[in-house]
């Protein structure tokens, strides 16, 4: 149990910090202990209500241009999901879209340090988020959806609300799947309350102390995640 509370808070202290990876730390930390099928139905009922408490805290740095075009997407990228995991070597594409991450993160840091300063094509970014809403609704990856959120939001509440708010919609449509195949069990929902508070506790702590940097500061940390995702992605796939 004391695994599950050290993952919880951990992941959840990184989300209320940045907005998202939770689910990155949370399954790093598990995964010494527990099964995935055991460990993702869990993670997902603990990130339902912090990415709720993460929009109503930045609801009004949300913008629809942003979130509902992406919401779409990634609602969209489930419907074809099952045919493309039963015909497609699923592999591959996680390693593509693994080293992309990397890339796209690099790019963003080099223009937060202002190395390069090149104008953002709508072309490239309608690209990226087309991909990164699919890919998130395929395989519930949300570090693509970062790289696309992050470079079209400006401060950090734009980017927590934002990305939390494509991160609702996604998380109601598993939970209702997990619901009807069966992966959200009883065990399963007495260990997620069991697990509320201190993720509650974690994500709190983490909302607190990103008052404490500036949106720049933020922003490379959220860099330095995708580039972790991104590296994680390639190594579990090779």
């Amino acid at each position: 149990m004391w695994l599950w509370i050290i993952a919880t808070f951990s992941a959840f202290f990184i989300k209320g910090l940045c907005g998202f990876a939770n689910t990155l730390i949370f399954s790093s930390i598990m995964a010494f202990n527990a099964n995935n099928i055991n460990i993702s139905p869990v993670e997902l009922l603990l990130g339902y209500p912090a990415n709720i408490t993460l929009v109503l805290k930045n609801r009004k740095s949300l913008k629809k241009s942003v979130f509902i075009p992406l919401t779409i997407l990634v609602l969209l990228g489930c419907i074809p999901g099952a045919l493309l995991l039963k015909n497609v070597n699923v592999r591959f594409i996680k390693l593509l879209f693994g080293a992309v991450v990397i890339l796209i993160a690099i790019e963003l840091l080099l223009r937060e340090l202002n190395v390069i300063k090149l104008k953002t094509s709508k072309l490239v970014l309608g690209i990226i988020g087309l991909l990164s809403g699919v890919l998130c609704g395929l395989f519930g990856i949300g570090a693509p959806l970062a790289a696309y959120v992050s470079r079209v939001t400006a401060s950090e509440a734009e980017f927590k609300a934002n990305i939390s708010a494509v991160f609702i919609s996604e998380n109601t449509f598993r939970i209702i799947l997990y619901s009807v195949i069966g992966i959200i069990t009883l065990p399963v929902l007495k260990q997620a309350l069991l697990l509320i508070p201190v993720m509650a506790a974690g994500l709190l702590l983490g909302m607190l102390c990103s008052k404490l940097f500036k949106d720049r500061v933020i922003k490379i940390l959220i860099v330095i995640l995708l580039i972790i995702s991104g590296i994680v992605m390639i190594i579990r796939n090779i």
